[in-house]
């Protein structure tokens, strides 16, 4: 069959996937070949103190996403996309989704980016004697009951934002054991929350007086290649305004972008892990076995099937590198020389190389929000240096390549250094490594270790609920995911390695050095800038 038969028969897979700044879908054939890609740029808002969008922003983005990839079927291929073999859905884990009974929403929509949960996060750790990180929805819950807001009596359904959109595509309040793990922690062994402190946590707010208890308003956990419901005729109408999608599409277990990280680098299996940098850097590593200890850096995860992850989670990566590339982009057009942000990308991200590797004594912070790895509970910006700093362009831009991975740089070095975690593999993905043999030489020099970037990195989380979608269709009965991805998607795909180069290594180093001493300089910001 070619290409405009596989689309027109069905046998396809859809994975829409919510990021930071853009929702991305992406329609592959049963290979795993991308045939189509549709793309909607969005942006959270910080109102009232809260880093979040819309729902009208979350409908309409979603819509538009598949739209654009409805519209680049049809013209490529000269069909209308009718249906689908599968479909899964993907969005930015963690945050707060909360309905009533109606499925009205009772609270704005809390993004993975807010740190407003302190007093819970550190009460709940306490109860558990398991790391609960600030931005998990069980966090966000039990700091909604703390806070003592009205709307937590009229609770019926929380959720992460993956979940919110399968629930309105499907009707079914399921969640993929990934994403779950972002809301409450889960027990490998049964692919569901841990009973024990699921318990615990209904034992703490009994006093409270809800008619709910937690597994009540929390969606039902699924594990990797389970059937997740299917399209609805309200789905497809949601998804799909001119009315050419049809219902009845079967669909996987909704998804983090965590799990679908995973599963686009084939990190899915013990000792293998991989870095997703971007708006937010984070590092995780598929474990042989538990920590020895609880660390208040390290989430504790899983993998869309169920295996323990260790996550060392930033939730500030590029978004200040972001801002200035953008500013040299004004400069250039105010120059008369305009210049499209691709190219200057390109071109700052290789003069970065030029660049000494401790960046020459030069230092930055772009928490643009709470830090958690680094306890830092807002966000300030910052560009630091002294009268004796190489304060060149090449300095500059390897600094802010450098802090994109710094606060995940301290959790990595707690995992393979104090716990001596095992690793194989690390391979990156997302735009911190567009640019070939930047970003991922400034990785390897982070983790002292090769990493590997595949040629596929740039279809990113979109592609690996594709891919998920694709496993619960065509699997094998007794096929685990990691045989799966190994023998029929990755199998036949080429990437790259890099090994690190040791005077990077040692650059990198003293520029943490650094990074560490100055966050006192972040924490004194927070005080003084209240304008």
């Amino acid at each position: 069959m070619n290409q405009k038969e596989w689309i027109e028969s069905g046998k396809t897979v859809l994975g829409i996937e919510l990021g930071s700044t853009r929702i991305k879908g992406v329609l592959t054939n049963l290979q795993g070949t991308v045939l189509a890609v549709g793309i909607h740029e969005w942006e959270n808002s910080f109102v009232d103190d809260i880093w979040t969008y819309s729902l009208d922003e979350i409908h309409t983005g979603i819509r538009h996403c598949y739209q654009t990839l409805k519209r680049a079927v049809q013209e490529q291929y000269g069909i209308v996309l009718r249906t689908i073999g599968a479909i899964g859905v993907s969005a930015m884990m963690h945050g707060y989704m909360a309905l009533d009974k109606d499925g009205n929403q009772l609270a704005p929509f809390q993004t993975w980016r807010n740190t407003n949960t302190q007093r819970a996060a550190d009460e709940l750790t306490e109860l558990f004697a398991f790391n609960i990180p600030l931005r998990w929805s069980i966090a966000h819950l039990y700091q909604r009951i703390l806070d003592k807001e009205e709307h937590v009596n009229h609770l019926d359904y929380v959720s992460t934002l993956s979940g919110y959109i399968h629930w309105k595509l499907t009707g079914k309040r399921v969640v993929g054991v990934g994403d779950a793990s972002g809301m409450f922690p889960i027990d490998s062994d049964t692919c569901d929350y841990q009973e024990t402190m699921v318990q615990k946590f209904d034992a703490l707010i009994k006093t409270h007086g809800f008619s709910w208890h937690l597994r009540d308003i929390f969606p039902q956990v699924l594990c990797a290649g389970q059937n997740a419901g299917s399209l609805t005729e309200a789905g497809a109408a949601f998804l799909d305004e001119e009315g050419d999608l049809r219902a009845g599409i079967p669909m996987c277990p909704p998804e983090g972008d965590a799990g679908t990280g995973m599963a686009a680098t084939n990190s899915v299996a013990p000792r293998t892990g991989n870095v997703s940098a971007g708006t937010s850097t984070f590092a995780m590593i598929v474990l042989e076995h538990q920590l020895s200890k609880v660390h208040r850096e390290i989430d504790m995860v899983t993998t869309p099937s169920g295996f323990p992850c260790a996550m060392s989670h930033a939730n500030n990566g590029t978004s200040d590198l972001n801002a200035w590339v953008g500013l040299f982009g004004e400069f250039c057009q105010l120059m008369g020389v305009p210049a499209d942000l691709g190219t200057l990308y390109e071109k700052l991200y290789l003069h970065s190389l030029a660049g000494d590797e401790d960046c020459g004594g030069l230092l930055a912070y772009g928490y643009y929000s709470g830090e958690n790895v680094t306890m830092i509970n807002e966000g300030r910006l910052a560009f630091l240096r002294t009268p004796e700093s190489k304060f060149t362009l090449a300095n500059f831009m390897r600094t802010h390549l450098y802090t994109s991975l710094g606060a995940v740089k301290i959790g990595l070095d707690i995992l393979l250094d104090e716990e001596g975690v095992k690793v194989d593999r690390i391979t990156g993905h997302g735009g911190f490594f567009k640019t070939k043999g930047v970003g991922q030489r400034y990785l390897a020099a982070a983790v002292n270790a090769p990493v590997t970037v595949m040629d596929t990195a740039s279809e990113g989380g979109a592609w690996g609920i594709a891919l998920l979608a694709l496993y619960m269709l065509e699997k094998n009965p007794e096929e685990q995911l990691e045989d799966f991805l190994n023998t029929r998607i990755f199998s036949g795909l080429s990437g790259e390695t890099l090994l690190p180069c040791q005077q990077d290594v040692e650059g990198f180093r003293v520029f943490m050095e650094r990074y560490r001493a100055g966050l006192s300089i972040e924490k004194c910001a927070i005080d003084i800038m209240k304008w």
